[in-house]
């Protein structure tokens, strides 16, 4: 997990953009500027993981609560919530959820006050209750005090409920509070019966765990793995303890679902190197982290997974990180995996894994990144981040890669970024050493970025939904960002900055093909010298204006900007450097 971003306050004094580069934008030498009216943007692809559930927003249904928000300010309920907007409940009072398709479980995103507890109890049709969900603030309220203002942050947990039966579209599923609870979403999805053991499978209860979880099943899960090498190992249905972490190598760890098989650990895999080919599947780990301590490895998996390695199937949360990947990840696959309400990142890979895949997987709710890569003390190289969606990391990016050679971002829906980050992050951030700066081609296509971007109350200035950050080290590789997509981002577009405050230069970026619905303040936010090129960006519904192009330090020359033809919404210049445009009222 990436650690907080230095702190830094930037102020350009007295450095005008315009004589350097008109209006922030050198136009290209014997090429026609192609007709605005026909821009080179595709229509919005459809983006993100293909998922299991449809979710609903609280504040869309019927309810007779206290509508929160749109609020972006940190430290608020409403910041951390999908879309910014919540609904409040005291005791009594309700939402009401009209299906849109068949369902027949259900989980909602919900917070309560700091050290209070209360109930949603759950009606079908207008019937009474048949179902209670406890909820209570254990897994909320965050310290984070490296946060220059307000502090708190993590304010929203899941919980998941059985129905009961199965419901058609059109039937209405209804949550009634029995104290102050705020609701945010809930996601209604079919739920499969519980799969059956494979054929020849090792079961964990034939070697003595408890399914009923009243006893550690811990020596039974270790026996099992140890015993079951070049086979599976089954989870049957139920609730287990295993208070003592795992050792898995040349194993297939799988459950019945995960709504039916889940694991009760917050350390359950927890070792160094693995030879490989270990496959977990099918269950759920939920883990029981009330503070964020970075010593400490409480995370689904901490370390290698070793070569030809997948994950997939899984349900992770209450975790401090889902998977923490160090060592050997050679050709590794997650996939299809919900992560959910980590105290820090979702996934990070942490260098050394060449060919891994990590895609389809739903993030929601983490304290850090929740997808990263991060080449220390070796290079990631050949992996990629493809057609997750990340909604809410309330601390930190969305995706974030942090060097490494040949890495591609692409098809992912990231949404509702919060303070320190944004939507996704190419950075040369190197935290510690040896690092690995960004080399051969990054590879940033067909990307979804909502609401994404936050003011940092650390260096009190914006991070723009997809940020390039020189901080440590000149940006070198070939970046190449096609196809984006940004909708209604709080403040600006596209960053160019050296976030360490050297000045350091972000060349060979390539901005081809965006779509810009929606900005705060501006669309290109350039803090650093260099040279980039941009090409079939349109713009609309611009705050302030097109470009601010103002270098720290101030005697730095400021940012080339190539206009590669196609361009529409960047023709006016923030010129005061002296200060920072600031969203209309």
């Amino acid at each position: 997990m990436s650690t907080p971003i230095a702190r830094r306050r930037w102020r350009a004094a007295g450095v005008a953009s315009a004589g350097v580069v008109l209006l922030g934008i050198v136009a290209p030498t014997g090429t026609a500027t192609a007709d605005p009216a026909e821009p080179t943007t595709p229509p919005t692809p459809t983006v993100g993981a293909q998922l299991p559930f449809v979710t609903q927003e609280a504040e869309a249904a019927e309810h007779d609560g206290t509508l929160l928000g749109p609020d972006i300010t940190q430290g608020t309920v409403a910041s951390e919530a999908s879309g910014r907007t919540a609904v409040e409940l005291t005791a009594g009072q309700r939402v009401t959820f009209t299906l849109t398709e068949a369902a027949n479980a259900a989980t909602v995103t919900y917070n309560v006050p700091e050290g209070a507890e209360s109930a949603l109890t759950v009606s079908v049709n207008g019937t009474p209750p048949a179902e209670t969900v406890p909820v209570n603030s254990r897994y909320q309220y965050f310290e984070a005090p490296w946060i220059a203002g307000s502090t708190t942050h993590h304010f929203f947990t899941h919980a998941r409920v059985e129905l009961g039966q199965d419901l058609a579209a059109g039937d209405t599923v209804t949550f009634e509070a029995s104290g102050q609870v705020t609701l945010d979403t809930a996601d209604f999805e079919l739920v499969a019966p519980p799969a059956e053991a494979p054929a020849g499978a090792l079961d964990v209860t034939e070697l003595g765990a408890d399914p009923t979880g009243r006893t550690d099943s811990s020596q039974a899960f270790v026996e099992a793995v140890a015993r079951g090498r070049g086979g599976v190992v089954w989870i049957p249905p139920g609730d287990y303890q295993v208070n003592q972490p795992l050792y898995l190598e040349n194993v297939t760890l799988r459950g019945a679902g995960h709504w039916h098989s889940v694991v009760h650990s917050s350390r359950l895999v927890n070792q160094g190197e693995s030879p490989g080919n270990v496959h977990l599947a099918d269950f759920a780990v939920l883990g029981d982290v009330t503070e964020r301590v970075d010593s400490n490895p409480d995370n689904f998996v901490n370390g290698s997974l070793g070569p030809n390695s997948s994950v997939s199937g899984m349900w992770l949360q209450h975790l401090k990180v889902g998977l923490w990947l160090t060592g050997t990840n050679t050709d590794l696959v997650v996939e299809d995996n919900r992560i959910v309400d980590m105290a820090a990142d979702g996934l990070n890979l942490n260098g050394n894994a060449d060919g891994a895949q990590v895609r389809n997987n739903y993030l929601r709710n983490t304290g850090d990144d929740a997808l990263a890569m991060w080449s220390l003390p070796q290079a990631n190289r050949d992996s990629t981040f493809a057609g997750n969606t990340v909604i809410q990391p309330n601390l930190a990016n969305g995706i974030a890669i942090y060097g490494g050679e040949d890495i591609t971002v692409t098809g992912n829906l990231v949404r509702d970024t919060n303070a320190l980050g944004s939507g996704i992050a190419i950075s040369n951030q190197a935290f510690m050493q040896p690092f690995f700066p960004l080399a051969g081609t990054i590879t940033v296509d067909g990307n979804t970025l909502v609401r994404a971007g936050a003011h940092n109350p650390n260096w009190d200035h914006p991070m723009s939904a997809l940020r390039v950050d020189a901080y440590n080290h000149p940006i070198e590789a070939d970046v190449l960002i096609t196809d984006t997509t940004v909708l209604d981002s709080p403040w600006s577009a596209f960053q160019f900055v050296s976030g360490g405050g050297t000045g350091l230069a972000t060349d060979r970026v390539t901005i081809d093909g965006a779509r810009v619905d929606g900005v705060g303040t501006v669309v290109l936010q350039a803090e650093t010298t260099g040279e980039v090129t941009v090409r079939g960006l349109t713009a609309e519904n611009v705050g302030v204006a097109g470009v601010y192009n103002c270098p720290f330090p101030a005697g730095n020359p400021p940012l080339t900007i190539n206009d590669g033809g196609g361009n529409t919404g960047l023709d006016t210049t923030w010129e005061d450097c002296s200060t920072w445009p600031r969203p209309p009222a």
